[in-house]
């Protein structure tokens, strides 16, 4: 059995930036553990599985890290958004999730944007959270399912953080730090070491809970970001009622077959 396979650096405007994703094409799902072992052995961030989908969305879609399924992936949701639009010449693309909703993906002249849910926190102590990550953050906020939100200071004290990943790894909480930025309007660093990533590339998912937080702290729907790691890469934000848009770029590295079963 062969897939078809791109791998897309994702929130990246040239190779060897912004988050890699796996992207797969299939014609019906396969059994959930086979989905997980190609995650794991694709070993990035987050795979995205699609199959072909029904008269509301062009394809069902599912992302899978090399130990879990998540709920939303959206630097996978815009590789794969490229790769459709690359691959049929389409401007826009709807993609329905078992736990996210309906997403899409649309051209607006170079760059692609995409459509997720505006995640809104809430003020909740985080203790053992923050001792995990480090640092002294002002304020502490909570998404039900699994997402912390930690407001610092300033951009240094983002970018100095050491966290302890063995100790943030009894569960997949995704970790988000955040600080006025100083290029941008806003950086951040995200960890999920509970879910095989201890630092995430650029993460759209984390965007998700950002948006929302940051147009009402800065007064205005719009704003610039920057994910702070060794790779980085640059989102722009908006939001639009209770969606989150978010625009970057994206750059096929890898194009090719996952191959499953011996060959002869």
């Amino acid at each position: 059995m062969t897939i078809p396979f791109w791998q897309v650096d994702a929130f990246a405007d040239r190779p060897f930036t912004g988050n890699p994703a796996a992207v797969m094409l299939l014609d019906a799902w396969l059994d959930d553990a086979v989905l997980q072992a190609i995650a794991a052995e694709n070993n990035l961030a987050e795979t995205a599985f699609l199959v072909p989908g029904d008269d509301d969305a062009d394809f069902a879609l599912r992302w899978f890290t090399p130990t879990v399924e998540v709920a939303m992936c959206g630097h996978a949701t815009l590789a794969s958004g490229h790769v459709i639009m690359t691959r049929d010449g389409s401007d826009r693309v709807r993609f329905s999730t078992r736990r996210a909703g309906m997403l899409e993906v649309r051209r607006e002249e170079a760059r692609y944007a995409l459509d997720l849910p505006a995640w809104v926190t809430e003020p909740r102590a985080l203790l053992a959270i923050v001792a995990g990550v480090g640092g002294a953050p002002v304020e502490t906020r909570w998404r039900d399912g699994g997402y912390a939100l930690l407001i610092y200071a300033s951009e240094a004290e983002v970018r100095a953080l050491t966290p302890d990943f063995r100790a943030l790894a009894a569960d997949d909480t995704l970790l988000v730090a955040t600080a006025p930025g100083e290029a941008t309007d806003v950086v951040s660093r995200v960890f999920v070491p509970g879910g095989g990533i201890d630092e995430d590339p650029v993460t759209g998912s984390a965007h998700a809970l950002l948006t929302p937080y940051w147009a009402d702290r800065l007064g205005r729907a719009q704003f610039s970001a920057y994910q702070a790691s060794p790779r980085g890469g640059h989102i722009d934000c908006t939001l639009a009622d209770d969606r989150a848009i978010l625009r970057g770029d994206c750059v096929t590295v890898i194009e090719g077959r996952f191959v499953i079963g011996a060959r002869s």
